[in-house]
C-alpha cells in the first residue's frame, strides 16, 4: 500500500513539473513569426542586435492585441511572400505594396501607412526630372529586387517602365545606393523614407522634387489563414482608432 502511495505521489510530483513547462492552469503566449527586410530604414532596421523601426513596432502592437509573442525574421526581401504563402512565417511586413502580383500568392489586411516612390540621383547629375529618365536607353536605374520600385521600373516603356535592360537589381536598397555612388548606376528608385536617410549617408545625393508614385503599405498573410488575417485587421482597426498607429508613425516621420 505504501509502495502504491509513492508511485501515485512521483506521478503527481512529474505532473506538476510537466504542467509549470506547459503553463499548465493558464494560455500558453503562441509565437507571431513575422518576416521583414531590415534594411529598410524607418520602416524596419537593426539597431545594434535589435529590430527597430515603424512596421517592427505596429507587429508589436498587433501582437500584444493578439495575446502573442512576436518573433521577427531577418530575410531577403524577395522571399517574404512564398515564405508567408507556404506558411513558413505567419506574416510578411516590409514595406509592402499590394499588387495585383502578390495578391495571387497572399492575402493583405488593411492598409497602414502610405509610402512614396523617389528618385535619388547625385547632385551634379544631368537627371532633373522624372521626364529625364528616359534617355537614350543607355540609363542604368539601380532597385532593391522584387519592390516596387523593381517592378515598375522594369517593367516596358509602353506601359510605363524603363525596361528590363536600363534596370539593374540590387539585394538591398543600401547596395542600390553604393552603386549610385560609385557611377554603376545614374538613378536608384525607391521609398521616400529611407531616400532621405540615404541621402543623408552619403554626400552629394540628392532627390528629385517629384514622387514617382505613391503606394499603400500592407501586411501579407497566408490565404489559408482568414482567421489571422481577420485579427490582424481587428487590431490595425484599434491601433488606427486610439491613435497607436499614427503615434509610432509621427516618431519615426515627424511632420515637416
Amino acid at each position: 500500500m505504501k509502495k502504491s502511495i509513492k508511485i501515485i505521489a512521483v506521478v503527481m510530483a512529474l505532473a506538476l513539473v510537466m504542467c509549470a513547462f506547459a503553463s499548465c492552469g493558464g494560455k500558453e503566449k503562441k509565437t507571431l513569426v513575422m518576416a521583414t527586410n531590415a534594411a529598410f530604414p524607418p520602416y524596419e532596421y537593426k539597431d545594434g542586435d535589435n529590430f527597430a523601426g515603424i512596421d517592427v513596432e505596429v507587429a508589436q502592437k498587433i501582437a500584444e492585441k493578439l495575446d502573442m509573442t512576436l518573433e521577427i525574421k531577418d530575410v531577403e526581401f524577395g522571399s517574404i511572400i512564398g515564405g508567408v504563402q507556404t506558411g513558413k512565417f505567419d506574416m510578411g511586413m516590409a514595406g509592402i505594396t499590394v499588387n495585383e502580383e502578390r495578391l495571387q500568392s497572399v492575402n493583405f489586411s488593411e492598409s497602414y501607412a502610405t509610402g512614396v516612390q523617389v528618385v535619388i540621383v547625385k547632385e551634379n547629375s544631368s537627371i532633373k526630372s522624372l521626364d529625364d529618365l528616359k534617355g537614350d536607353g543607355s540609363m542604368k536605374i539601380g532597385v532593391q529586387q522584387d519592390t516596387t520600385g523593381d517592378i515598375y521600373a522594369s517593367d516596358t516603356v509602353e506601359n510605363g517602365g524603363y525596361g528590363e535592360d536600363n534596370v539593374i537589381r540590387y539585394k538591398t536598397g543600401a547596395d542600390a545606393v553604393q552603386a549610385l555612388v560609385t557611377d554603376k548606376v545614374q538613378a536608384v528608385i525607391i521609398d521616400n523614407e529611407p531616400a532621405k536617410s540615404f541621402v543623408e549617408a552619403n554626400e552629394g545625393l540628392t532627390i528629385l522634387d517629384a514622387e514617382w508614385t505613391v503606394e499603400d503599405y500592407a501586411i501579407a498573410v497566408s490565404k489559408d489563414n482568414s482567421q489571422l488575417l481577420e485579427d490582424i485587421n481587428k487590431a490595425l482597426a484599434e491601433l488606427k482608432a486610439d491613435g497607436t498607429l499614427q503615434s509610432i508613425i509621427d516618431k519615426y516621420i515627424p511632420a515637416e
